[in-house]
């Protein structure tokens, strides 16, 4: 049996992760922070875990990888990722232990951007950018970054991407899973780049402008000041973070299909009309919230309502304010932002707006259905009618996370948190949203949680990233049963 490990697919990724640990290394080395020892080190142990495995592989040349071991190498990669990006926070002594290490790692790669740390702006700013640089490597997909840097996977590759993209369908964007994989990866890095520019331009240093690039790109939410964005209390600074959440949370298929044939009709784009209206939506009732409840000044309350709820529906995870002190109103409808997400096939995390509308429609036609029991009706998405295994497969999804986020809010209760604060804890985990209410919300961390807790939290965190299936799946007994093939 293989277990997790395809040895030439992940040998190779592994040893590209070891050598990017190279440039925070290098920052280490040129503010003599303490830390160059601890990047060397774990680049050293990533490196040679990733050079073993590549000297384990079962055979050369094209990886043929089915159905079956994209799921187990997708969840092999990830495991492998959070473990050894650990390394080089343990190893610095910045963190107390190494599970408080995992859950930064986890939180990193994952792009969801909750933390353990008290004191952000006393960590070396090598840590700092490796915090960045794994948010940007998790929110880009480390498969498509895989697929893109590295050639030889073969016809395998569309399992690869089928494994780690989100959304309830993976479109095929290119007749060569290749072509698809460098399309979004460079409008991922083309935005990356713009971010950082305009950053730079509204007067944040370069290194603060760099690390926020890389995180807001990804929806990530990782910042190097203690109050997230707040501390800059700069108009300019959050609107161009605003508009490159908004990008982020939008489905890349249609820049893809944008830059490929020179327009494309958004205004039929059903998904991501919802999307857009549900920020507007939402940012209209939190600011009458705040104006009626709070009496927040009108553009006080316009400014922070549409920052948060911009961060929230993207699942970035930034904060220019604390709303756990914000009427209830506002923070039920932060709270319900934090399942929804943003579009298929972007950097958010959540149940996805294409699913929930799916949803929506799906509930419509069981209604018809019950009113005219022999009326035979389809659901149709853009104009055409949606395969009814789609549509299975996203109610079945729906149970599958509220299910998951059921449990897993139990289990945060039993460790001693108040229902609701359990409840925003599990819910920021698994919709990689970052901060979430009471005891871990944007003012605090997830320092004071239990050991156990940051276990269900990383699992959650996991779960969240790769869409439940991934992990699910691999758990199952039949998936480990013989084949002539594992």
């Amino acid at each position: 049996m293989k277990v997790l490990l395809f040895h030439g697919v992940q040998g190779r990724l592994v040893t590209c992760y070891g050598l990017i640990m190279l440039i925070p290394m290098g920052l280490a080395a040129i503010d003599s922070d303490g830390t160059l020892g601890a990047f060397a080190l774990s680049s050293l142990i990533t490196i040679v875990v990733g050079l073993c495995l590549l000297l384990k592989r079962r055979r050369e040349g094209v990886i043929q990888i089915g159905v079956r071991e994209g799921y187990a190498v997708v969840a092999g990669i990830w495991l492998l990722a959070i473990t050894l990006g650990a390394l080089p926070y343990f190893f610095s002594g910045q963190f107390p232990n190494y599970l408080d290490a995992l859950f930064e790692a986890t939180s990193g790669l994952t792009a969801t951007g909750s933390t353990v740390l008290t004191d952000v702006e006393s960590m070396p700013r090598s840590l700092l950018l490796w915090r960045s640089l794994t948010q940007w490597l998790g929110g880009i997909g480390i498969i498509v970054l895989f697929i893109v840097l590295l050639p030889k996977v073969g016809m395998g590759a569309v399992h690869l991407i089928k494994a780690e993209i989100t959304g309830p369908e993976n479109q095929r964007l290119s007749p060569r899973i290749k072509d698809t994989a460098l399309l979004l990866g460079g409008i991922y890095t083309a935005f990356t780049i713009m971010e950082i520019i305009l950053l730079k331009l509204a007067g944040l240093p370069f290194f603060e402008a760099l690390n926020h690039g890389l995180t807001g790109m990804a929806t990530g939410g990782f910042s190097t000041k203690n109050a997230s964005i707040g501390a800059y209390n700069s108009l300019a600074v959050e609107l161009i973070i605003i508009v490159f959440m908004v990008l982020s949370g939008v489905n890349f298929a249609l820049y893809v299909n944008t830059w490929r044939k020179g327009r494309v009709n958004l205004i039929r784009n059903t998904e991501l009309k919802v999307y857009l209206a549900t920020i507007a939506l939402a940012t209209l009732f939190v600011t009458t919230d705040l104006v009626l409840q709070r009496q927040y000044e009108l553009g006080l309350a316009i400014r922070q309502a549409v920052f948060q709820v911009a961060a929230t529906v993207t699942t970035a995870g930034f904060t220019i304010a604390d709303y756990n002190t914000w009427p209830s109103l506002a923070k039920m409808i932060i709270f319900l932002l934090m399942f929804i997400g943003g579009c298929a096939a972007s950097t958010s995390g959540g149940i996805k707006m294409a699913r929930m509308i799916l949803l929506w429609k799906s509930g419509l036609e069981q209604i018809k259905q019950a009113i005219h029991p022999q009326l035979v009706t389809n659901i149709f998405s853009g104009g055409q009618i949606v395969d009814p295994q789609i549509v299975k497969n996203v109610n079945r999804f729906f149970f599958l996370f509220i299910a998951t986020f059921t449990c897993a809010s139990a289990l945060l209760a039993a460790c001693g948190l108040e229902p609701f604060d359990a409840m925003g804890a599990v819910i920021a985990a698994l919709g990689n949203v970052g901060p979430g209410f009471g005891v871990v919300g944007p003012a605090t961390t997830f320092a004071g949680v239990a050991p156990f807790g940051k276990v269900v939290l990383i699992s959650c965190m996991l779960l969240g990233r790769l869409e439940l299936m991934t992990f699910l799946v691999i758990i199952q007994p039949e998936f480990w049963r013989a084949k002539k093939n594992w």
